[in-house]
Parts: structure tokens; C-alpha cells; sequence
């Protein structure tokens, strides 16, 4: 059965729409790939390391459940269920918010903190072999300069 667009409707041609696949695979094969080696060397999902490197990055490693939801592309009930089980397995603490009663911090601990340092040079190596290897110098900064069109200044490619 073939499908045709409406005259009316926004198209994408056949390029464009190769674009986009080719987008979808490699950030599913990149993503695929870190997730394994770190379930494999670290027994630490990817989403996990995402959320222990984004309250590393913040001078007192932690972060509002909200702001964090954000940063890792979670939902705010997706972002509860992981603090979970990284509480459970002592890599974060959950802190009330003194200024306000119903926010919560996530805050990484001391052990969490020990597992990212362990857990980086495999992400790294991952994001290297996986991606930035197959890149020439210029089609990096090539790449660099076509994603911030895409996003907001705040989240620049350097």
C-alpha cells in the first residue's frame, strides 16, 4: 500500500527524511553501545552515569529533582524511579529543600562519586571509538556548528 501526503500537508523529501533516519540510527548505535560497556564494566546503566556525571558537574554535586529531570531528558516519574534505585545502591541521597518544603535535591554521594571516576574513561572511550574517530577535524566542527542551530545557547557544542 503506498501512502501519499495530502497536497495540503508539510512534505520532507526523500533526502531529508534519510537525514533524520541516519540521526536516529547512529544516536541508537552510540547509545546502545555505552549502555552495554558500561552495564558490562561498571554494572551501571547509562542513564545512571548521565545523572551521576550531571550532579558531578555542579560545585556541591547536587542538583533539584526538576532541574535534573531536565538536564537528563527524563520525565519527572522516569527521573524518580532511577534516584531510586541509585539510593538504593548508594550512589545518590535524596535532601529536602529548605526553602521549600515540597522540592527535593538529588544529591551524589561519596560511593556515587567513586563510580563515576571508575565508570569515565569507558564512556569516554565509548564516545571516542563510537563516534568522534570517525571524524575528521573540520566535519567535527562542522557537526559542532550545524547542532548549536539546533539548540539553545545554553546547551553549545564547544
Amino acid at each position: 500500500m503506498t501512502v501519499t501526503a495530502d497536497e495540503s500537508e508539510e512534505s520532507v523529501s526523500s533526502e531529508e527524511l534519510a537525514v533524520w533516519r541516519a540521526l536516529q540510527r547512529v544516536q541508537a548505535r552510540v547509545t546502545r553501545a555505552l549502555e552495554a560497556d558500561l552495564l558490562v564494566g561498571h554494572d551501571l546503566a547509562l542513564a545512571s552515569y548521565d545523572v551521576l556525571s550531571h550532579l558531578a558537574e555542579t560545585p556541591e554535586g547536587r542538583l533539584r529533582m526538576n532541574d535534573l529531570a531536565e538536564r537528563v531528558l527524563l520525565s519527572r516519574s522516569g527521573l524518580t524511579r532511577l534516584i531510586d534505585r541509585l539510593q538504593r545502591d548508594g550512589l545518590v541521597e535524596r535532601e529536602a529543600c529548605p526553602s521549600d518544603a515540597r522540592g527535593l535535591f538529588a544529591v551524589l554521594t561519596e560511593a556515587g562519586a567513586v563510580r563515576l571516576t571508575q565508570a569515565r574513561p569507558t564512556y569516554l572511550r565509548g564516545i571516542r571509538t563510537q563516534l568522534l574517530d570517525t571524524l575528521g577535524p573540520e566535519e567535527l566542527r562542522h557537526c559542532a556548528s550545524t547542532l548549536n542551530r539546533l539548540f539553545p545557547a545554553d546547551d553549545q557544542v564547544r
